[in-house]
């Protein structure tokens, strides 16, 4: 499938676009500013439209008031000259006239009947009125309406009677609200002048507290595109905000932490290095004195061969160790579970380290509170209590005593290991679990440890999503505690 030219075009100006509006949109700069714009804005605007309407509300009904009182008037006086039967009073149509001059409005008079007898305008008289108004103040209710539309206001007042206190009449009056609408237009053009400079010195604010806000995050960038490009490992100490001291005290802690993994990483290959080369340094060392003795009897070459195979295992023990421990590192691993019956299985790991035991008299002995069956992955939980079986018999005296015990509750299995070995220094129990740590190292190596063993238990137990922990005195012997969940649960 080909593009041709003119819809490459077309897609890159899309892509473009897309990355301006991401550019735009999602910087934090533009957006503090447009917020704080919008907080001094918002107010004032409501303040603006709450000062027009509320004028508005207040202009229309004091001019609505003051019509009404000036038809309730000019009603009375129509009543007294009984202007509904006759309408040449010269008194009553001058005040008609004077009340339509002044308030630029219109004057209705309407009969019983409802048929119009006197239009100040000259254009309705003789026809009927049936407006909603009218009926209602026929009715002796006085009425008013402000059409806001069309800028006027509507008042009826009931024209009694000569004789009786009955509704003989309506007086319509009709009245522009010209002035009203055009003080309304004066405020929203003062209004709005104040509200544009308002507008401006918040975008001027807004630019200034923007950039004081993200100046620190701009800082802390900055510092880590520097230790990323390796120019700089510094620790971070922006304290502008309580954010910022947060973010940097997290960054300071993430460092360190790589600091510590990335000094890991060093020691362990150089452990690795000097762990492989001593056997091999062995070799070489027997292999040239084998060269060098040019008649040497049998039984020596069959001794030496002997500590050269020695050698040789160890450095496979060393071999084989790393890959395990390479496997239990390894994220995303597959894990075989299954349902499992731990006290069986204890029993036949017990069984198959017992011949090491007996060379140096260690007794060993296993309690079990009660059936206990969990979701592990058998392989490698095999694989983590041996090691700590394993160890307990190693550091061991002669004669002693290893004691692994099992119990269980609602949520999680316990595997103890004791021993009454040579103890583990209190200030060495932080480090046991780390690779080729000894606490011993002439010692370990006497014995034939790796250094590795620890390491691959702690890993072990914790792709089971458990916990292990060390409790020991020098001397006295070492207790490992081991927590598991009965139920599997992927991360």
């Amino acid at each position: 499938m080909f593009i041709q030219s003119g819809e490459w075009v077309i897609i890159s100006r899309a892509k473009r676009r897309i990355r301006l509006r991401d550019k735009v949109f999602k910087n934090m700069r533009i957006r503090i500013i447009v917020l704080f714009v919008l907080a001094g804005l918002v107010p004032c605007l409501a303040a603006l439209f709450g000062v027009v309407k509320f004028y508005e509300l207040h202009a229309v009904e004091l001019r609505t008031a003051e019509i009404q009182n000036q038809c309730t008037i000019l009603s009375n006086q129509l009543s007294n000259y009984s202007y509904l039967t006759d309408t040449s009073s010269e008194v009553i149509n001058a005040n008609l006239a004077q009340l339509t001059n002044i308030y630029n409005g219109r004057v209705m008079i309407i009969d019983r009947d409802l048929k119009v007898i006197k239009d100040t305008y000259s254009l309705d008289e003789g026809k009927t009125d049936v407006s909603e108004n009218v009926i209602r103040c026929m009715q002796g209710e006085t009425t008013n309406q402000y059409d806001r539309r069309n800028h006027y206001i509507e008042v009826t007042s009931p024209i009694l009677g000569a004789e009786d206190d009955e509704v003989a009449g309506v007086m319509l009056a009709t009245v522009a609200t010209d002035n009203i609408e055009a003080t309304i237009q004066i405020l929203y053009t003062h209004g709005g002048v104040v509200v544009g400079i308002i507008l401006i010195l918040l975008t001027v604010f807004g630019v200034f507290i923007a950039d004081r806000m993200v100046r620190p995050i701009h800082r802390i960038t900055g510092a880590i595109e520097n230790v990323t490009e390796g120019y700089s490992d510094d620790v971070l100490h922006v304290d502008t905000f309580t954010e910022t001291r947060q973010l940097s005290e997290a960054f300071n802690k993430m460092l360190g932490r790589l600091k510590i993994l990335d000094e890991s990483r060093e020691e362990f290959v150089s452990n690795v290095s000097h762990e492989l080369k001593t056997p091999m340094t062995s070799m070489k060392v027997l292999a040239d004195s084998l060269l060098e003795m040019k008649e040497a009897p049998v039984e020596m070459y069959q001794e030496f061969m002997q500590d050269i195979a020695k050698e040789i295992d160890r450095e496979n023990q060393i071999i084989t160790d790393l890959l395990s421990l390479v496997k239990m590192d390894k994220t995303g691993q597959n894990l075989n579970i299954q349902t499992v019956n731990i006290n069986e299985l204890l029993e036949q790991i017990l069984k198959r380290l017992r011949p090491i035991a007996d060379k140096k008299n260690v007794e060993m002995v296993m309690e079990s509170f009660r059936p206990v069956s969990a979701e592990i992955d058998e392989m490698k939980f095999t694989l983590a209590i041996s090691n700590l079986v394993e160890n307990a018999i190693k550091y061991n005296h002669d004669n002693g005593w290893v004691h692994v015990s099992l119990n269980a509750d609602h949520k999680y299995f316990y595997i103890k290991v004791e021993d009454s070995g040579i103890g583990i220094p209190e200030e060495d129990q932080p480090h046991i679990f780390e690779r080729f740590y000894r606490v011993d190292k002439s010692h370990s190596r006497e014995i034939g440890g790796t250094g590795l063993g620890l390491a691959i238990a702690r890993n072990a137990v914790i792709v089971h999503r458990g916990a292990i922990k060390v409790y020991s005195n020098e001397g006295e012997g070492t207790t490992f505690t081991v927590r598991i969940p009965l139920t599997y649960v992927a991360a």
